[in-house]
């Protein structure tokens, strides 16, 4: 049965616009609070060495980048393995600070979960700028793993995808 009294079809049209308020307001607190957990242990002592990481590797600092990697890291990137400190030291560290230092970076995600002498460290950032006459411009994800060792964090896993 249709009802097409005029006061009915009001009725029903004011209510259509308060519940498609509520849920698009319910829809933006959720979308509010999903904002505050993207940023999650980011004051731990892990998550100052991995920001010390990236600030190395930005600034060209080879030997503290090497101090913060344990010795038998394991760092997976674009299909690549790179199975200790000093190999990715004598190989890869450079090229990634030299395309480091061309790049401005984005943090829009960090989240950092210590499980006694270990933490997991995951990130999403945007990287843009021109290396080598090409421009670039696109997001990455970072996930590595440190062990608290005497006292001190390292890294020993890192995969880094884009």
């Amino acid at each position: 049965m249709l009802i097409k009294h005029p006061r009915f079809i009001l009725i029903s049209a004011l209510l259509m616009t308060v519940i498609s308020s509520f849920t698009a307001n319910a829809h933006d607190e959720e979308k509010h609070q999903n904002k505050s957990n993207l940023f999650v242990g980011t004051q731990s002592d892990a998550a100052k060495t991995v920001r010390a990481f990236h600030r190395s590797l930005k600034q060209g600092d080879k030997i503290t980048a090497r101090k913060l990697l344990a010795e038998n890291v394991i760092i997976f990137e674009g299909g690549g393995v790179e199975r200790s400190a000093d190999e990715y030291a004598n190989h890869h560290m450079l090229s990634d600070m030299k395309f480091l230092a061309e790049m401005n970076s984005k943090l829009l995600e960090h989240n950092v979960k210590i499980m006694g002498n270990t933490a997991v460290s995951v990130s999403r950032s945007k990287t843009t700028g021109t290396y080598k006459e090409k421009e670039r411009n696109y997001e990455s994800m970072e996930t590595m793993v440190l062990e608290n060792q005497n006292g001190e964090w390292r890294i020993v896993r890192i995969h880094w995808s884009n």
